[in-house]
């Protein structure tokens, strides 16, 4: 079967302000800029970020297009959760805030119990999980 569990996934939104979500993305979580490309000033021309650890498969891909910016729309359960299989450590927390990252709770219980829910400067939510991914 072409897609499996080892297919790689992008996971792609649009961000207002790429220079706020590198800073907190890599600075913070410490991801890498797998790919960059920037756009021109007409429409459909688009900046691009792309951000990830070089041996996961999935990457995450933020746009802005100046000529047409989207507006980021996430919710409370826009989530990307990364397992950490042990405690969060707090100066991860920290450094994550002070990278733009705010520390919020989560509406579902179980990530209040089991994790940290941080937003990015566009308000999506990582959180990160105590658990690891075989006993989540």
């Amino acid at each position: 079967m072409p897609v499996n569990g080892r297919s790689h996934i992008r996971i792609a939104r649009p961000s207002r302000d790429l220079g706020a979500a590198e800073r907190f993305w890599c600075e913070g979580l410490g991801l890498a800029v797998v790919w960059r490309a920037e756009g021109g000033p007409e429409p459909g021309e688009h900046d691009l970020l792309m951000l990830g650890w070089p041996d996961a498969d999935w990457h995450l891909e933020l746009v802005h297009e100046p000529a047409r910016p989207v507006e980021p729309r996430p919710t409370e359960e826009d989530l990307l959760v990364v397992y950490v299989d042990g405690p969060v450590p707090d100066a991860l927390v920290a450094r994550l805030e002070r990278h733009g990252g705010k520390r919020v709770l989560s509406p579902n219980p179980y990530w209040n119990e089991w994790g940290v829910t941080i937003e990015d400067p566009d308000g999506y939510r990582l959180v990160l999980c105590r658990r690891g991914w075989s006993n989540a």
